[in-house]
């Protein structure tokens, strides 16, 4: 029986950013991202109002300054909004409650640490091995920042990982 309401993968993913120019060129330069095209073109915003309150569940004040897709070479989109309104936090960080980072495979480790140091992002340690379940002689894992404080993880894990052993599921693998 073919379960229709079950995903078949991740469309997008939602990011809101500080500024949405900056953050196009950020994705551009160290995830190889192209701009679709622009939901809410800024030149057309800000749009807020009582039914951006309620669908967004954001609070009333909250105004969308401009949305826009970007599609990844190899995976989901990346659908940024930029709002402005009466209530923004900082960046989560991955202790904080809720999605708390994007995580995005790479061939490449060293390059896309150095992708992200030229786009203006930092890294937060130097690449680590995978661990436990996950380990293998090249899988490797790094955590960086984006100039806006949001934290992206770039792995790669090329070799076959020691759970792969005990069950016939495997993780989907860009």
């Amino acid at each position: 029986m073919r379960h229709t309401h079950v995903p078949r993968g991740i469309d997008h993913v939602g990011v809101t950013v500080p500024d949405i120019e900056k953050a196009t060129d950020f994705f551009a330069r160290t995830l190889g991202a192209e701009r679709l095209y622009d939901t809410l073109p800024r030149a057309k915003g800000p749009k807020g109002d009582q039914e951006t309150t309620r669908r967004l569940g954001v609070p009333p004040g909250t105004a969308q300054v401009a949305m826009r897709m970007l599609r990844l070479p190899h995976g989901p989109g990346l659908e940024l909004f930029e709002f402005r309104g009466p209530r923004q936090r900082e960046a989560a960080v991955p202790s904080d409650l809720g999605w708390q980072h994007l995580a995005c495979y790479v061939e490449d480790l060293p390059a896309a640490c150095e992708a992200v140091r030229e786009a203006g992002g930092s890294l937060l340690d130097e690449p680590h091995d995978l661990p436990g379940p996950e380990a293998g002689p090249r899988n490797r894992f790094v955590y960086c920042r984006t100039p806006w404080g949001s934290t992206l993880e770039l792995l790669t894990y090329p070799d076959p990982m020691p759970y792969e052993r005990h069950t016939p599921l495997r993780r989907w693998r860009p």
